[in-house]
């Protein structure tokens, strides 16, 4: 573990060059990891440990979308895909990987194999820190530890296959073998972060819950509407408004960000876009402060886990969540944004390649 400082701060991470994959292989040599669900993160972390030389089975329903999406990945049925109890009977490390209210649902039935020596594997801190809500309480005698992707399983594996890697965070729930940092940092390795950085499940949950309401999801397609909207309403045209809103965004100005920061970005502007940029963002942190206040303490009481919890448990969850879902795709904003990605270029070029 290697210190380093953040704006000023000193925080635990491990890197690649202090923890090579070599020795991540070398640690988990003995260990059969069972990928628990093919779902959002599953097949990311699945494939990226497999291609990197790790022994990995996985667990998922029969029958299922996510069973078919695991056997077309190259797992065998009965060799290296089993049904979840099967799975999580032979693993050594059970990367607990399906959605929260699935969790909830099939605990019993993970609990009852989490044997002394195990580990369990989260890369969510929900279960464990809402555990009053989840009834998830891991036994006594296992690991329990975290690995979270700052992305989600479908940006992990792409920068995998690119070379590239995403940062995650790690935490220590319970060390009971006296591995549990070897083991977490070597499965963090495996997946393909970039760096890790220490957290614990407390702080993961609140952190990811009240960004996804936040800027990385809620927040930034509300401000997505009300720009577009306003730049509508005051006779721009679909076009005009949503590149002035979106695509610029997205294809010009966040690349500048991740390469250097904000500053990099300002300083590759216009004078007109900086000056006005400087005048305007603390006129906008201001005003949303007070509903980011308003969120993470709706995180931080429980509310919005319990909220999860009871609609994603409904059984006609998913049919409602695709009616709001085609009710923003089929939205003039994203109407025009589909137009919009069809007329790149390198889309143009694809096409005519075909």
């Amino acid at each position: 573990m290697a210190k380093m400082n953040f704006g000023g701060v000193e925080e635990n991470v491990a890197t690649r060059e202090e923890f090579p994959l070599a020795k991540a292989q070398d640690i988990l040599k003995n260990e059969t990891i069972a990928i628990i669900g093919y779902g959002v993160q599953g097949p990311g972390q699945a494939l990226n440990l497999r291609d990197n030389g790790f022994n990995v089975i996985v667990g998922q329903r029969q029958n299922s979308k996510s069973w078919d999406k695991a056997v077309n990945d190259g797992f065998v049925p009965g060799e290296t895909l089993f049904p979840i109890e099967e799975a999580c009977k032979q693993g050594t490390i059970i990367q607990y990987l399906l959605s929260d209210a699935a969790q909830i649902s099939q605990w019993e039935t993970v609990k009852k194999h989490l044997t002394p020596g195990k580990a369990l594997y989260f890369s969510h801190g929900f279960a464990v820190t809402y555990k009053e809500r989840t009834g998830i309480v891991p036994p006594p005698g296992v690991d329990v530890i975290l690995v979270a992707p700052k992305g989600s399983g479908t940006s992990l594996r792409r920068m995998f296959l690119e070379g590239k890697g995403l940062n995650s965070s790690y935490a220590i729930f319970q060390d009971a073998t006296g591995k549990a940092y070897e083991r977490v940092v070597a499965l963090g390795i495996g997946i393909g972060s970039g760096y890790l950085f220490e957290t614990d499940f407390k702080k993961e949950v609140y952190s990811d819950l009240t960004g996804e309401r936040g800027t990385l999801m809620g927040a930034i397609q509300g401000i997505f509407e009300a720009q577009y909207n306003v730049l509508r309403q005051r006779g721009h045209s679909p076009s005009e408004a949503f590149n002035e809103t979106v695509e610029e965004l997205t294809q010009s100005l966040m690349p500048l960000v991740a390469e250097n920061g904000m500053d990099w970005m300002y300083a590759n502007c216009s004078t007109t876009a900086q000056r006005g940029a400087l005048d305007w963002k603390n006129k906008f942190r201001d005003a949303v402060a007070p509903v980011f206040e308003e969120l993470y303490d709706s995180v931080a009481t429980g509310k919005e886990a319990q909220r999860s919890i009871d609609s994603n448990s409904q059984p006609d969850y998913r049919v409602k969540l695709e009616a709001e879902l085609k009710e923003l795709r089929d939205s003039e904003m994203w109407q025009t944004g589909k137009v919009v990605r069809s007329l790149r270029p390198e889309r143009q070029e694809a096409a005519v390649e075909a």
